[in-house]
C-alpha cells in the first residue's frame, strides 16, 4: 500500500518542497554562556525553514521558503544565509525596516549548547519580528501550489503561534496546498510561552485541531497531541523513549483526522547533554514502526528533530519504505547534532552510510 499516494512527480513541479515560516538569526556563544559571552557565532535558522534547508543542503531537492525580511543590513545577512543554505528566494516578503526595530525586525534567537549536567539554554528576542505580521492575503498561494506546483509542503506551530495573522496565514497555506494536491506536513512544536501571548486560551488547540485536519504527515509525541490537539491517554512512559504513549495517543488520532496518513516522532532521552539516546517512531496503516534510539554524543542539539523530519520527508518523496524513511531521518538528525548551528552539515552518501549501519572510522 502506498503510503502517500498524493505525491505528485517531480516533473510537473517546479519546487520538491516549500516551508513556511520565520527565519531567525541564530547567536551562539559556542562553549560558553549567553551571561558572560563576549562574541558570537551567526547561524540562521528557523523550525520550519531548517526542514526546507536540510531538504536542499543535505538531500539535492528544490527548496523555497515562505518568509518575510525587513530591508536593513540584518535582513540581508538572513537573505545571504539562506542563499548558502540552498534555498531559494523567490517568495520571500521584503518589508521596510523601522530604525529603530519597532516593528518588521529580524528575530534574534540567543542560544547555548549545553555540556554535560548543563542544559541547552534558549533566549528569544523576537517580537514584532516582520515574519510574524505575515497575512494570508499577501501570498498568491493558488500561484504557488497551482502554477509552479509544489510536492511537499511543510510548516508548524512555531509558526503558528507566532501571532493571530500567522495562524490564519498558516491555515490559509495548508488548505491551499491540500486543495491542489500537494503533501503537507506539520510540526506541532508545541511552545508553551508563544501560544501563552494568545489573548484566547483555547487558541492553540483551535488553530491546531484546525491545521491537523488538512496535513498528510504530523510530526509531535504524545505530549505535544495533548497540549496542541487534546488527545488524552492515560498511558505514561516506562522510560524518556518508550513509544507506547505515542502508539496509544496516535491510534486515537489517526481516527478523528481521515486525511492524516502518517503520523511520526523523534524518540529522545537527554542523559546529559553531550550524550542523548536518539531514535524515532511512526504510525501508519494501523501499525507502529520503531527505530529503537541508540546513544548519540551531543556537540549542539537544536535542530535535531527538524533534521529528522527533512530525512523522513526526503525518504518519503524517494519512495523509500517507512522503516528506510524513518532511519534516514533518525540519521540526519544525529548528525545534524554533531555539528555547530541548526543545519547538519553533511551529504546524502554520508547519511546514507551511517543509516546503512557504517562507523565514525576516519575517512582518508
Amino acid at each position: 500500500m502506498t503510503l502517500l499516494p498524493r505525491l505528485k512527480s517531480k516533473d510537473n513541479c517546479r519546487w520538491d518542497a516549500v516551508a513556511l515560516g520565520e527565519v531567525m538569526l541564530r547567536l551562539d556563544p559556542g562553549e560558553g554562556r549567553i551571561r558572560t559571552a563576549r562574541q558570537f557565532q551567526v547561524w540562521e535558522g528557523g523550525g520550519e525553514y531548517n526542514v526546507a534547508r536540510g531538504l536542499a543542503k543535505t538531500f539535492g531537492l528544490r527548496s523555497a521558503v515562505v518568509t518575510a525580511l525587513p530591508r536593513n543590513d540584518l535582513g540581508a545577512l538572513v537573505h545571504e544565509l539562506i542563499l548558502q543554505g540552498g534555498v531559494s528566494d523567490a517568495h520571500i516578503l521584503w518589508r521596510e525596516a523601522d530604525p529603530v526595530g519597532r516593528d518588521n525586525r529580524v528575530g534574534l534567537n540567543f542560544t547555548e549548547r549545553g555540556f554535560g549536567p548543563r542544559g541547552a539554554l534558549g533566549v528569544s528576542d523576537r517580537a514584532h519580528s516582520a515574519a510574524s505580521a505575515l497575512r494570508p492575503d499577501e501570498v498568491d498561494w493558488d500561484a504557488l501550489f497551482g502554477e509552479e506546483g509544489v510536492r511537499w509542503f511543510h510548516t508548524g506551530g512555531i509558526f503558528s503561534a507566532l501571532s493571530e495573522s500567522t495562524a490564519e496565514t498558516a491555515l490559509a497555506a495548508v488548505t491551499a496546498a491540500r486543495r491542489h494536491g500537494t503533501i503537507v506536513s506539520y510540526d506541532l512544536n508545541y511552545r508553551a510561552s508563544l501560544w501563552a501571548a494568545h489573548p484566547d486560551p483555547e487558541a492553540g488547540r483551535r488553530v491546531n485541531r484546525a491545521i491537523a485536519e488538512q496535513v498528510d504527515v504530523l510530526i509531535g509525541d504524545e505530549y505535544s497531541l495533548a497540549a496542541c490537539l487534546g488527545i488524552e491517554t492515560p498511558e505514561r512512559r516506562s522510560n524518556p523513549c518508550d513509544p507506547a504513549p505515542f502508539a496509544a495517543a496516535a491510534e486515537r488520532l489517526m481516527g478523528q483526522l481521515p486525511n492524516l496518513r502518517l503520523l511520526a516522532s523523534p524518540l529522545r532521552d537527554p542523559v546529559t547533554a553531550s550524550m542523548n539516546r536518539w531514535g524515532a517512531c511512526a504510525w501508519a496503516n494501523g501499525a507502529l514502526t520503531v527505530r529503537a534510539p541508540v546513544e548519540v554524543a551531543i556537540l549542539d542539539r537544536v535542530g535535531g528533530g527538524d533534521g529528522f523530519v527533512s530525512g523522513l520527508a526526503f525518504g518519503l518523496m524517494d519512495n523509500r519504505s517507512l522503516d528506510e524513511a524513518l532511519a534516514l531521518g533518525v540519521t540526519h538528525g544525529a548528525l545534524a547534532m554533531t555539528t555547530p548551528g541548526d543545519n547538519a552539515m553533511t551529504s546524502l552518501d554520508e547519511v546514507e552510510a551511517l543509516a546503512r549501519g557504517g562507523s565514525a572510522a576516519a575517512r582518508r
